[in-house]
């Protein structure tokens, strides 16, 4: 790869000790050069990872660090209080790797969890209660990447992070629209309202935000390497938390509490996980396995979507079957995808050509497949056969963030991590500056279809089904493009698009990325942003039966591709979530 070749050059140039900044660097959607890359939703974490990288590191030391920033200045979408999926590139071995850090329930969980006298509790009760916290995963992802892949420690890792949290950052639009949107719930936690909502406000645009408690916990995280989440003083603070929450006195909210137990904490593992794997079109694209549906799903809708030749298709005729794929694909995994320890998940079965070809063929050139649609039988598949009855999607959270990582050495990463809705669970951890996640209302929490199994109920230690799709696509071995995006179910639809509409419309990797989405999710109308909804092909496709409803903002994607020469390509959103930090550590 001529990544390698030039390495030693460039390591040359790579000499300046990183710069300290008082405020936050420039929001920058696209960064071409050499010496490594980063994309991430937010300026400062970028930095972090491209200083990391100007020091030396690898991919996986800067996509820590980047991480751990994040948990800083993007709080409500992740943070060491949550989990994720780490994908993996190394240049040497031209092997993709994956790690599951999804959270996993307590030990006391079974099938009824989120149920009272029978009845599913309404979703913000169960989201904004002690329920719904799993024991968080993204610390050890962390610590298995950095063990195996890494060059740094732990505690070097989140240094740069710690004292982001110490010294502060500039605040912008975005954080102060996430506190603002969330300062009812915020208001009734002692710990959350003394952390964001000083003086009944959320901390103004311009102003410096400052989290002292996060930076103390990190240094612990790093000092212990996690022996004081993962069983010590950490645990226990988050323990205490769960099972009595920190209400304000006087308040009106019924919060529940959660059976989160010490143990639970200590018994947790990341483990490494086999990728996804797809051909597409002489493309290796490999994704997250189950839990994560991220891969088996986007895997499916591009193995439908080959049956055509996407790149002659008209706009509309391309839409129309990218619509139809994802409703297919959905119907398929809310079926047949959940935790593999505790289901016989058909993930090879589900990523057949002979089981998309299956499901291609109910799609029409002019009519439209009536959905929510009934899933498929990967494991007997017939033509244009369908088994079961309807599963659809129900709504969830669309938070969440994702970053993408490449060095010097062709080495790449692409991790996608969360906390569930923006602002986790909304109880931050008292003393230790960190948002609990409500990844467990991520769970059904009633069977979809009474008398059919349902692989995604609540059960102890078990993972709840995720839509995280972190991608990597590879040509022969070496990198084509690497990519991911939050957003909730939307991601899987996200990244689908991007990836058809970089791959075989022709469009480059920023109009790619900036260009108005759909997310068709096996529902009777298709969410779609304002943009898509004012342009040209809705006519079109409204002629041949289609039903759309407005979505503010679908996905905000980071992505990374090489730009030859031994350049990396780095972008990220012009305008979703205010816009994204793309970085290159030699700009050129």
């Amino acid at each position: 790869m001529l990544l390698r070749t030039v390495a030693a050059v460039v390591s040359l140039l790579l000499v300046a000790p990183p710069a300290a900044f008082a405020e936050a660097p420039p929001r920058q959607p696209l960064a071409v050069g050499w010496g490594g890359a980063v994309s991430s939703v937010d300026p400062d974490a970028s930095q972090i990872g491209i200083e990391v990288l100007q020091r030396g590191g690898n991919a996986v030391d800067a996509a820590v660090a980047t991480a751990a920033a994040l948990g800083v200045t993007d709080p409500f979408s992740a943070g060491i209080g949550g989990g994720g999926f780490f994908v993996y590139y190394d240049a040497d071995s031209e092997k993709v790797s994956t790690i599951d850090g999804r959270e996993t329930a307590p030990m006391s969980a079974d099938a009824n969890l989120f149920l009272e006298n029978g009845t599913p509790l309404p979703f913000a009760e169960a989201m904004t209660s002690g329920l719904s916290v799993g024991v968080p995963g993204t610390p050890k992802t962390w610590q298995q990447a950095l063990k195996k892949w890494g060059t740094l420690s732990l505690e070097d890792a989140l240094e740069p992070a710690e004292e982001l949290a110490r010294r502060g950052f500039v605040v912008d639009a975005t954080f102060n629209g996430q506190v603002t949107n969330n300062a009812a719930r915020f208001a009734d936690f002692t710990s959350t309202r003394a952390l964001y909502l000083p003086n009944g406000q959320a901390p103004a645009v311009g102003s410096t935000f400052r989290n002292p408690e996060l930076a103390d916990t990190y240094h612990e995280l790093g000092r212990t390497n996690l022996r004081s989440l993962y069983g010590g003083a950490v645990g226990q603070d988050l323990v205490k938390t769960v099972q009595q929450p920190p209400v304000v006195p006087g308040s009106t909210r019924k919060v529940r509490p959660g059976n989160l137990q010490l143990s639970d904490l200590s018994r947790y593992e990341a483990p490494f996980r086999q990728p996804t794997k797809t051909k597409y079109n002489g493309f290796d694209v490999y994704g997250m396995a189950p839990p994560s549906s991220g891969g088996t799903t986007v895997g499916e809708a591009l193995n439908i979507l080959e049956s055509y030749d996407l790149g002659k298709l008209t706009e509309p005729e391309y839409f129309h079957r990218f619509i139809e794929s994802t409703k297919l694909a959905f119907a398929d995994r809310n079926r047949w995808v959940g935790d593999p320890a505790f289901s016989d998940v058909p993930t090879r079965e589900l990523l057949s050509q002979r089981f998309a070809n299956s499901r291609a063929c109910l799609i029409k050139p002019d009519s439209v497949i009536k959905a929510p649609t009934a899933p498929g039988d990967p494991r007997k598949p017939a033509p244009c056969a369908s088994s079961g009855v309807e599963a659809p999607t129900r709504v969830d959270a669309e938070r969440t963030t994702h970053l993408t990582v490449a060095d010097r050495w062709g080495n790449v990463v692409a991790y996608t991590l969360t906390i569930e809705a923006e602002g986790g669970s909304g109880i931050v951890v008292p003393g230790r500056g960190f948002l609990l996640n409500n990844e467990l209302t991520d769970f059904n929490f009633a069977p979809v279809n009474p008398g059919v199994p349902d692989p995604n109920l609540p059960g102890p230690g078990k993972r709840p089904r995720s839509s995280m799709s972190p991608t990597i696509v590879l040509d022969d071995g070496d990198v084509v493009l690497a990519l991911g995006s939050p957003g909730g179910a939307t991601i899987i639809t996200t990244v689908t698009q991007v990836l058809t509409s970089r791959l075989d419309r022709g469009l480059g990797i920023q109009d790619a990325i900036a260009a108005p989405r759909v997310s068709q999710r096996n529902s009777a109308a298709t969410p779609a942003e304002k943009e898509f909804l004012s342009g040209p092909n809705v006519p079109a496709l409204e002629a041949k039966g289609h039903v759309f409803t407005a979505n503010a903002e679908i996905g905000a994607v980071t992505a990374i591709e090489p730009a030859g020469r031994g350049r990396w390509r780095a972008a990220a959103e012009p305008v979703r979530r205010g816009g994204g930090a793309a970085r290159v550590v030699y700009p050129g």
